[in-house]
């Protein structure tokens, strides 16, 4: 694969780059192996399991404090519970300076 310095990659960039690599498979097959993928990432983080994929980078599960916050427009003061998020860390070779 290309080192391309890049922070972000849409979901077309990654299939039009896994079609470059592997031009037998046809655009629906790339697709929903990609979902599939997605699917179990998010399925196992949702279910509090690290996600390890070597030379990529890891999925976490992240917790966000409770908080409170104000309404700009009414002043009014509202509670946010606590809420958790998908957090990514790349793995060092991903991540050249």
């Amino acid at each position: 694969m290309n080192k391309i310095n890049k922070e972000t990659f849409t979901r077309s960039e990654i299939e039009l780059s896994l079609k470059k690599q592997f031009p037998n498979l046809n655009k629906s097959e790339i697709s929903e192996a990609l979902n599939i993928i997605f699917e179990s990432i998010t399925e196992a983080v949702a279910l509090n399991e690290k996600v390890e994929i070597r030379g990529f980078g890891t999925f976490s599960k992240k917790y966000i404090r409770p908080r409170k916050f104000i309404n700009p427009k009414t002043k009014k003061i509202s509670y946010l519970g606590e809420t958790a998020t998908m957090h990514f860390k790349p793995s060092k070779s991903l991540v050249k300076k």
